[in-house]
C-alpha cells in the first residue's frame, strides 16, 4: 500500500514547492528590520527622518508606535521553594533599551527590497553603552530589576534528603561537568513573512514558517491582542523546522501590525546572517552530574544541575524544555533507585533559545552516559558490564522512575543493546584499533543507551476531520505542521491501513484555514504521528462502523452479518459484497467523521555506537561507522522512520563534531555566516547502520512511540565517548566538544605525549 517514495518529493525536488518567500500578494511592500548592533544598550536617541524621506518609503515604525504584550511561558507551575517562573516583558521593537545583537529596532517599509534597506542604513541611532553580561556560568551586570542574579527560574525535582544520604553511603562517586554549547537551528528555509489585513472584515492573514497553525495564531493573538478567530496561518511548505519555527516571532507580529496601518501587504525576507541573530538558538546549558555507586557498580543516586542560558528574553516553550521534560528522563534507562536535580535559568544579553531537535533530551541523555563511561574508568568495570548490571530489564516495564510523574511506557534496553553490539562488531574492536595503530592513528568506540520522553502537550485533546467528496475522494484535515517529515505520504497511509482503500484516494490538508476548526497542537516534540496519527486511526475506524451500517442497507442484511476484510464488506456464508471505495463514492459526505484522542505520551529507547578514528598529527577526527537499533514502537512507513532518525543522528554528529555559536565578550556573534559556522556536509557522515527493534506502546491508538528526536538524542553522547575513548590512551579523559580539529589537536599536545596506542 506504500507509494514509491514520498508524495511531496516529486513537487518538492522539481521546484514547485511554495515556501514563505514564493507568496507574493497584489499591491505588497516590502519590509526591512534595523537591528541593534550592540549587546546592551540604552537606547538614547533614534532618528528616522532621513530613512522616512528615503525614495520609496512608505512608513517607518519605532517601538513607541505598537503596544504589544509579552506571550505568557508555557511554564505554570511553581519551582524551587514554590516560586514561580520571571518572565520579562519584550516589546516588539526595542523602546529604551537593547538586550542584544540583532534585537529589532525599527521597521522600514517600502516599494522594493532594496529600497527598504538601504532607507534602514539612513536611521540614526545613539546608544548609551551598558556592561553585557554574555556568559550564564558567571555573575553578570543585572539585565531586570525584577529579576535578581538574572536568575528567572529555579526548578527543583527528586528527593534531595535520600539523595544526599545515598551518596554518604556510596562506596565510589564519580563527578563530571559538561558544556553543551549553543548551537543555531539553520532551517533550510530562512525566517521570512508575509502579512495582510482586511480592513473590511478585520482579518489578517499571515504567511510564514510554522510547526503548526494553532500555535503560531495563538502566539500571535497573545503579543498582538487580535483574536484568533481573526488570523490566518498559512504555511504551505516550510522548509525546517527543528522546533524553533513554533514562536510567534516579533517581527511576525510587527509586519502584521504594520500591515494594518500601511492598508497593503507587506513581504519580509531575512538574510541567513540576519536569521542567524534573530532566529532562537538551542543548547547552551552547563551539565553537572554525579553518580553514586555501591561495591558492586549498582547505581545508587544521581544529582544533577543545570545552568541554562535563556538569552535575554524567554522564547515560549524554552523555560519548558529546561525544566520538566528533562525530569522525565534523568535517571535515563538505568534502575537508579533515587535522582535529584535542580535546573537554573538564567538570563544573558544573547539570542534567546528554545526547544532545538531533541529539546533538552540529548542533554539528559549526554550527562547520564558520560557519567556512566567515566564511572567504569574510575571503578575498572568493563563500561558495556556496568551497564548491563543497571539496565531496567525488559519484564519491568512499564516502569515507574524515581520522578513521581515519570512511567516508562514499554522497553526492553538489554534487547536494544544485545542487538547493537552485534551489529557493530564490538567484540572485534581491537583487532580494528590494531590496525588503525600500525598507520598511526587513534581509534575509539563507544555506545549508549538512552529513553526520552515524546508526545504529550499542553491541550486536552488532538482532533482531525475526515471529509469525503462526491467522488469518493477524502481529505484529512488536521492541525499538522510538515517540514520534511513527510505527512503527506504517511497519514494517507493511516487511514489506508485501517479502511483498505488504496492511500491515492486520500489527502491530506494540514493546518488549513479554510479548513473546519479543530482543537490540538502542531508538530513538535515527536508527538505527530502518535497524537494526529492516533486521532486519524480513531477517526478511521469509525469510518468503516459507519461504512458497515451503509453497506448493510445497500445488501439489505443486517450489519451484524456484514463482515469486513481488506477494504470489502462481504455478506457472511454468500458471495454478495461491496468495497469501501464504492461505499466512499455512492455516499460520500454521510462518512464525514472527526476523530480524537488524548494528548499521547510514549518513551522511546535506543542503544547506538559510533567508531571514530583520530589523526594525532592534525587532530581531525573522522566518523567511521555509526549503528543505531531503535524502539520507537509500532512502524508504519520504514522509509519514512529511518530518515527521521537519520537526520536526527546527523544533527546530533553536528554539535558533536563542529556546531558552535561563539559570543566574543562584547556579546558580538561571530558565527553568524556559513563562512564561520559549521555544517554537517554529506562527506563528513559515516556509513550508518539502522534496525529496528519495536515493541509497540500502549499510550496510542496506534502504538507509535516518537521517532524524530531519537537520533539526536543518542547521537551527541554516543559520538562523544567515542572521541573520548579514542584520545584516552593519550591521557586524555575530558574534552568538550566540539571536536573540531584545531580542539582536538591542542588537547593532544597539552598532554606533551607523542604516544600512539
Amino acid at each position: 500500500m506504500s507509494f514509491k517514495g514520498r508524495r511531496e518529493d516529486d513537487r518538492l525536488l522539481t521546484g514547485r514547492g511554495k515556501y514563505t518567500s514564493d507568496w507574493n500578494l497584489p499591491g505588497q511592500l516590502y519590509a526591512h528590520f534595523l537591528r541593534s548592533d550592540r549587546a546592551h544598550a540604552e537606547i538614547a536617541s533614534l532618528d528616522v527622518s532621513a530613512a522616512a524621506s528615503s525614495p520609496g518609503v512608505t512608513a517607518v515604525f519605532v517601538g513607541k508606535d505598537f503596544d504589544c504584550k509579552t506571550e505568557p511561558p508555557l511554564v505554570k507551575y511553581p519551582g524551587k521553594g514554590g516560586a514561580m517562573l520571571k518572565q520579562p516583558h519584550r516589546d516588539v521593537l526595542a523602546k529604551d533599551r537593547v538586550r542584544f545583537v540583532g534585537q529589532e529596532i525599527a521597521l522600514v517599509i517600502a516599494a522594493s527590497a532594496a529600497q527598504a534597506q538601504d532607507a534602514a542604513e539612513r536611521i540614526e541611532v545613539e546608544y548609551r553603552d551598558l556592561p553585557a553580561s554574555i556568559d550564564h556560568r558567571e555573575s553578570g551586570e543585572q539585565l531586570y530589576p525584577q529579576i535578581p542574579g538574572n536568575v528567572c527560574f529555579e526548578y527543583e525535582y527528586g528527593n534531595e534528603a535520600a539523595v544526599n544520604e545515598a551518596f554518604g553511603r556510596a562506596a565510589h562517586v564519580t563527578r563530571v561537568s559538561l558544556e553543551s554549547k549553543r548551537v543555531i537551528g539553520n532551517p533550510m528555509e530562512p525566517k521570512a513573512c508575509v502579512a495582510a489585513h482586511d480592513a473590511a472584515s478585520g482579518v489578517f492573514d499571515i504567511y510564514c514558517a510554522t510547526q503548526g497553525m494553532s500555535m503560531m495564531r495563538a502566539g500571535l493573538s497573545a503579543v498582538t491582542g487580535v483574536p484568533p478567530e481573526k488570523i490566518r496561518v498559512h504555511a504551505h511548505d516550510v522548509g525546517g523546522g527543528f522546533g524553533i519555527r513554533s514562536d510567534a516571532y516579533p517581527e511576525f507580529c510587527v509586519l502584521m501590525l504594520a500591515a494594518q496601518k500601511v492598508g497593503r501587504p507587506v513581504k519580509w525576507v531575512a538574510s541567513r546572517a540576519e536569521t542567524s541573530v534573530s532566529d532562537y538558538h538551542g543548547r547552551a546549558a552547563t551539565l553537572q552530574g554525579e553518580l553514586a555507586l555501591d561495591r558492586d557498580g549498582n547505581f545508587l543516586a544521581v544529582r544533577i544541575q543545570w545552568l541554562c542560558d535563556m538569552g535575554a528574553y524567554l522564547s515560549h516553550p524554552g523555560p519548558l524544555i529546561n525544566t520538566l521534560p528533562p525530569a522525565l528522563h534523568a535517571a535515563n534507562l538505568y534502575r537508579t533507585p533515587l535522582v535529584h536535580g535542580l535546573h537554573r535559568l538564567i538570563l544573558t544579553n544573547t539570542v534567546p533559545t528554545s526547544p532545538y531537535r531533541g529539546a533538552g533530551r540529548p542533554n539528559v541523555s549526554y550527562l547520564a552516559e558520560r557519567l556512566v563511561e567515566e564511572a567504569a574508568r574510575e571503578t575498572g568495570i568493563d563500561r558495556i558490564e556496568l551497564r548491563r548490571r543497571n539496565l531496567i530489564p525488559r519484564e519491568a516495564f512499564p516502569y515507574k522512575t524515581p520522578i513521581a510523574m515519570s512511567t516508562y511506557d514499554s522497553g526492553d534496553p538489554p534487547g536494544l543493546l544485545d542487538a547493537v553490539l552485534a551489529l557493530s562488531d564490538w567484540k572485534n574492536f581491537q583487532v580494528r584499533k590494531d590496525v588503525s595503530r600500525s598507520r598511526g592513528k587513534l581509534r575509539g568506540i563507544a555506545c549508549s543507551v538512552f529513553v526520552e520522553p515524546a508526545g504529550a502537550g499542553g491541550g486536552p485533546k488532538e482532533e482531525v476531520d475526515i471529509r469525503f467528496g462526491s467522488s469518493g475522494e477524502a481529505v484529512i484535515h488536521a492541525l499538522c505542521g510538515p517540514s520534511g517529515q513527510g505527512h503527506e505520504t504517511v497519514y494517507p497511509e493511516v487511514m489506508a491501513q485501517i479502511t483498505g482503500v488504496e492511500p491515492e484516494r486520500i489527502t491530506l490538508k494540514a493546518g488549513d484555514p479554510d479548513g473546519p476548526p479543530l482543537v490540538g497542537e502542531g508538530t513538535i516534540g515527536s508527538r505527530s504521528m502518535m497524537a494526529h496519527g492516533g486521532a486519524i486511526a480513531v477517526a478511521a475506524r469509525e469510518i468503516v462502523r459507519k461504512a458497515q451500517d451503509l453497506a448493510a442497507k445497500d445488501l439489505e442484511v443486517a450489519p451484524q452479518d456484514i463482515e469486513f476484510k481488506d477494504g470489502r464488506f462481504s455478506v457472511k456464508g454468500t458471495d454478495l459484497s461491496v468495497t469501501m471505495a464504492q461505499i466512499m463514492q455512492k455516499h460520500g459526505a454521510a462518512l464525514d467523521t472527526k476523530g480524537e484522542t488524548p494528548q499521547p505520551r510514549s518513551f522511546p529507547t535506543g542503544a547506538h555506537v559510533a567508531e571514530v578514528e583520530a589523526d594525532p598529527e592534525t587532530g581531525a577526527v573522522q566518523l567511521l561507522a555509526y549503528y543505531a537499533v531503535d524502539d520507537c514502537g509500532r512502524v508504519i512507513n520504514h522509509t519514512l522512520l529511518e530518515g527521521q532518525v537519520h537526520g536526527g543522528i546527523v544533527q546530533g554528529i553536528g554539535q558533536a563534531m563542529g556546531e558552535h555559536a561563539v559570543y566574543d565578550d562584547t556579546g558580538q556573534l561571530l558565527t553568524a555566516s556559513f563562512m564561520d559556522y559549521h555544517m554537517p556536509r554529506a562527506d563528513e557522515q559515516p556509513p550508518m547502520t539502522l534496525r529496528d527493534r519495536p515493541i509497540p506502546s500502549p499510550n496510542n491508538p496506534l502504538g507509535v512511540k516518537g521517532a524524530g528526536e531519537a537520533g539526536t538524542t543518542g547521537a551527541v553522547p554516543t559520538v562523544s565517548n567515542a572521541v573520548i575513548d579514542a584520545l584516552r590512551p593519550l591521557g586524555i579523559n575530558h574534552l568538550e566538544f566540539p571536536f573540531s580539529p584545531s580542539r582536538v589537536w591542542a588537547a593532544i599536545r597539552a598532554t606533551g605525549s607523542q604516544r600512539r596506542t
